[in-house]
């Protein structure tokens, strides 16, 4: 417990690592709640973004946001319009592609159990393809993740490859994606709030009460035998490099050995 305080300490100290440099207001309500308990401390976190990402060019120099092998030449974390895309699309000299990507959080746990908790009101809440990742040095990982993702190519070597009439089409389904986005989170918080006050109440009971209420998660290795008592599964889908000590060919990925 003393161990996992420190490490939230030096984590919360540490300047916002992102290019914007604080968390997207959309997702600030859960990063306090989260970060409020002393059993939780937020990672990194999106709220949920429209993204025109030109892929990598011979120059790169003159794209003006870079991230990774792509530069941004237009991102918004609300709806946008078609008017938004054409004039981010004048700025094109390569491939573009347009892509909606929903709310991501990433969450270090102190228990395992913690860990079941978010997972469960994540998968209530609507975002099924959350998981989590267990370090060999015992860091929890829980990462809440949707699948409503949105990816299309508008653009060769800076050339328009579709009508405008479709784009005013992926704008509004991209919006509409956004809109559930945005419910999702909603539901989200108000479902984690009650999830920890059912908690915070359970904890309260007596032991024998606390035991027959909890929920066990059960990881599986090789040559080892679980024991099955209605297995759920949830996809693998490793989006977000941890550190060193948190590298995926460390871990014991138990994304598909929960027991609800």
């Amino acid at each position: 417990m003393a161990a996992f305080a420190r490490r939230k300490e030096q984590r919360l100290a540490r300047a916002d690592g992102s290019r914007k440099g604080s968390v997207d207001p959309r997702a600030a309500g859960v990063v306090r709640l989260l970060n409020g308990q002393p059993r939780f401390c937020t990672a990194s976190s999106c709220s949920g973004r429209l993204v025109l990402a030109q892929l990598p060019a011979a120059d790169t120099n003159r794209y003006e946001v870079q991230k990774k092998n792509c530069s941004w030449l237009m991102v918004s974390h609300e709806m946008c319009s078609k008017d938004d895309v054409m004039t981010a699309l004048e700025k094109a000299t390569g491939d573009t592609v347009l892509k909606f990507e929903p709310f991501v959080l990433h969450v270090l746990c102190q228990e395992l159990q913690d860990a079941q908790l978010l997972h469960s009101v994540a998968i209530n809440s609507g975002f099924r393809n959350s998981g989590i990742t267990v370090g060999r040095r015992g860091k929890i990982m829980m990462a809440v993740r949707s699948t409503h993702c949105l990816e299309v190519p508008l653009s060769r070597m800076g050339k328009l490859m579709v009508s405008e009439e479709y784009i005013e089409f992926l704008i509004h389904t991209a919006n509409r994606k956004m809109e559930e986005n945005m419910r999702r989170i909603d539901r989200f918080y108000n479902c984690l709030q009650l999830a920890l006050k059912t908690a915070l109440s359970a904890n309260n009971s007596p032991s024998e009460e606390r035991e027959k209420n909890h929920c066990v998660y059960v990881h599986r290795r090789k040559r080892k035998t679980i024991q099955k008592h209605g297995v759920c599964t949830s996809p693998k889908d490793h989006d977000e490099e941890l550190e060193h000590e948190d590298d995926p060919k460390s871990n014991v990925d138990i994304f598909g050995e929960i027991m609800i």
